[in-house]
């Protein structure tokens, strides 16, 4: 009896069967572990406060409630600390982006004295953790009069963006060929042109990957607004609403969940505005 020439691939499918329901059954586990602190975030945000407060955690409600939102959004300040953050975030990642974008540039396609130098720094930026830098900068802010401004906000998370950024598209600007830069010249078109209608484009989804990373490391932000932000509460950002939840005799829960909740928010909405470019520009950069 003659074998079928599909036989051996029949075989191999058969083997490896087994392999990938057991690693598709291990990311449905760990995707299910990341995602229940969200889904018990939500569910108590909906909560009544008698189930809040119950010694018996039940994860599910039947009597969801608004309650929670309702304290939340009737805090006078809360709409003014969601336009701060927005406009926090919004001014770091359009800067952080086209700075990082000439910076890398400039250090993958010209050679001078101490390129190499400068991208270790760059690294080595990276490597030191906030904590450590949150003193001094504070008394640079004030020598610099920017405290309880949201300048002292937006200067340093610019600052701490741009490292990543710049080694990130560093990958998407050497990608582009010098071919097509060449190409560009021959045809008459400026350094401005190409750098702006040729290279922009091509390293565009490089750019909306390291606004993601910017976005949020900005939009979370809670060390930074509570060590510049002193006394003008109105130049507060939206982390330090959750700060009225807080009480000394006992925490408001609901509205704490709530809250955070009204956070998360803007962050998924920004995600999927950009899951396409993000999806291609953590794949790879521009082949030629």
């Amino acid at each position: 009896m003659s074998r079928s020439p599909l036989d051996p691939l029949v075989r191999r499918i058969r083997i490896r069967r087994p392999w990938r329901l057991a690693a598709e059954a291990t990311a449905l586990l760990v995707a299910a572990a990341v995602a229940f602190p969200l889904y018990w975030m939500v569910l108590s945000a909906f909560k009544p406060a008698g189930e809040i407060q119950s010694t018996e955690a039940r994860p599910w409600t039947l009597a969801p409630s608004l309650d929670s939102f309702r304290r939340v959004f009737e805090q006078q300040e809360f709409g003014r600390y969601f336009l701060n953050s927005l406009f926090v975030a919004g001014t770091v990642v359009v800067a952080s982006a086209l700075i990082a974008f000439l910076a890398a540039t400039a250090v993958t396609r010209f050679r001078f004295r101490f390129r190499t130098t400068l991208l270790v720094m760059f690294l080595v930026a990276q490597m030191v953790p906030i904590e450590a830098l949150t003193i001094p900068l504070f008394f640079l802010m004030r020598d610099f009069g920017q405290l309880n401004t949201l300048g002292a906000l937006i200067l340093p998370h610019i600052a701490f963006s741009l490292p990543f950024a710049i080694w990130m598209l560093r990958g998407f600007v050497r990608a582009v060929p010098e071919a097509l830069e060449e190409a560009a010249y021959i045809d008459g078109a400026s350094r401005t042109r190409f750098l702006w209608q040729i290279l922009f484009p091509l390293v565009f989804p490089g750019l909306v990957a390291t606004s993601v990373f910017s976005f949020i490391s900005t939009w979370n932000d809670f060390l930074f607004a509570k060590s510049f932000i002193i006394s003008d509460t109105s130049q507060s950002t939206l982390p330090m609403a959750l700060l009225v939840f807080f009480k000394p005799d006992e925490n408001d829960w609901g509205g704490i969940m709530a809250a955070s909740t009204v956070m998360t928010v803007p962050v998924l909405v920004f995600f999927v505005l950009v899951q396409r470019r993000l999806v291609s520009g953590l794949g790879g950069a521009v082949k030629d």
